[in-house]
């Protein structure tokens, strides 16, 4: 683990944790889990074993990251997100591994504070829910979605603007165009 900051506070028993990576106080990582480079894992949070971090992934504080759940690069997880990973939890039956069910977040998306993820989903690339929201099934690239359950409310540029009726960014003027999967770049 050279070039990682482990705050004296903080807990780090992974030893699978890429440079320029930073464990602020009363943080844990527990041993198993992959944390990528030039992560910020802010205070008061949870990578628990399976969690799978990308490089430049910001955990902030009190988030809690379970067994099963997969950030790819440039995730931001707001203040106070919560990934499940069991729909049926009951304390006299202990799951593990492949008996609890695993959450993606693909690359570049933004979950905003508050936000719960049930398990099973996936978050599309550059997807954003907005603080508060109860993820409970998968959302699109480039959604922007917001509730309890979360429903699409529109679309999100790479830079977190919203899009604008042709999915145009007012701010950096991205174009883009729909797909089954959600929005992609226009050609």
């Amino acid at each position: 683990m050279s070039e990682v900051f482990v705050h004296p506070k903080g807990l780090c028993e992974s030893s699978d944790v890429g440079s320029g990576t930073r464990v602020w106080a009363f943080a844990h990582v527990l041993p198993g889990a992959r944390i990528g480079r030039d992560c910020n894992i802010c205070d008061g949070a949870f990578v628990e074993s399976r969690a799978v971090l990308g490089d430049r992934v910001t955990v902030k504080n009190g988030t809690l990251v379970f067994d099963g759940v997969v950030c790819e690069d440039e995730v931001f997880l707001g203040p106070n997100v919560l990934f499940t990973n069991d729909l049926r939890p009951r304390a006299a039956i202990r799951k593990t591994g492949d008996a609890l069910l695993s959450t993606v977040v693909r690359r570049g998306a933004t979950l905003g504070a508050g936000v719960v993820v049930v398990c099973g989903v996936e978050i599309g690339e550059h997807a954003f829910a907005a603080a508060g929201s109860v993820v409970t099934k998968d959302v699109a690239a480039h959604a922007f979605v917001a509730g309890n359950p979360a429903t699409h409310k529109g679309w999100v540029c790479d830079c977190g603007q919203r899009l604008d009726a042709g999915l145009v960014c007012r701010d950096c003027h991205n174009r883009y165009v729909e797909g089954d999967k959600g929005l992609s770049p226009a050609p």
